[in-house]
């Protein structure tokens, strides 16, 4: 086990609106951006953010002695999550796909197709980018969905899905979007939190539903 060290303390999570945070950047994660929603009766951690005694003791806060839910959206942002369960005592969920890269995890749950928490947040699984990629579906009051690396800023004010290096399948990353397009509410249509874009907004950014753009 690597040290939670107070040294590698970080910057603080960003108040995006009412009980949604984002993270900085994990340098571990190809720059991947975590998101902390505190809904309730049990708040969900998205992604696995910087290890470090700020983000230990930020979560310790926010989460008001709830046990929360740590949701990983791709094997891209499992990051150090084994030391910040050990810290923390929360369960991880995942995909069933990448269940297997996450050995010795006491509290690992995972999901086939689709997924809803108890606090009525919706996941639906999204290949592509990754075997086990999904997003997650927060509904009002927050309407935001959390797309991960499905959906990657181009510029300051457009998404897009982009074929990578990385890209697990790009034939089934495109059926993924479909997909999702037909899942998601439409009234209105929620805002977007990308799991990328760090050289963009190092401070993260919610994205209007009219900046997703066709490749």
């Amino acid at each position: 086990m690597v040290p939670i060290s107070s040294a590698d303390s970080g910057n603080q999570p960003k108040q995006l609106k009412s009980a949604l945070w984002a993270f900085p950047p994990n340098n571990l994660c190809n720059g991947n951006r975590s998101w902390w929603l505190g809904c309730d009766p049990e708040p969900i951690l998205i992604d696995c953010p910087p290890v470090n005694e700020t983000t230990i003791n930020f979560l310790k806060s926010v989460s008001l002695g709830r046990q929360s839910l740590i949701v990983l959206t791709s094997r891209e942002a499992h990051g150090r999550v084994s030391e910040l369960q050990d810290a923390l005592e929360w369960p991880v969920l995942v995909q069933e796909q990448e269940a297997y890269l996450l050995p010795g995890l006491l509290q690992l749950k995972s999901f086939s197709a689709n997924h809803e928490t108890v606090s009525g947040l919706r996941l639906l699984w999204t290949p592509g980018p990754t075997p086990g990629s999904c997003v997650v579906y927060a509904p009002p009051p927050w309407n935001v969905l959390f797309c991960g690396r499905l959906l990657i800023p181009l510029k300051s004010n457009q998404l897009i899905s982009l074929r990578t290096k990385s890209t697990f399948h790009w034939t089934r990353q495109q059926k993924s979007l479909k997909k999702l397009r037909q899942w998601l509410p439409r009234d209105p249509f929620p805002e977007l939190a990308s799991g990328a874009g760090a050289n963009l907004h190092r401070g993260g950014k919610l994205y209007k539903w009219e900046c997703w753009k066709s490749p």
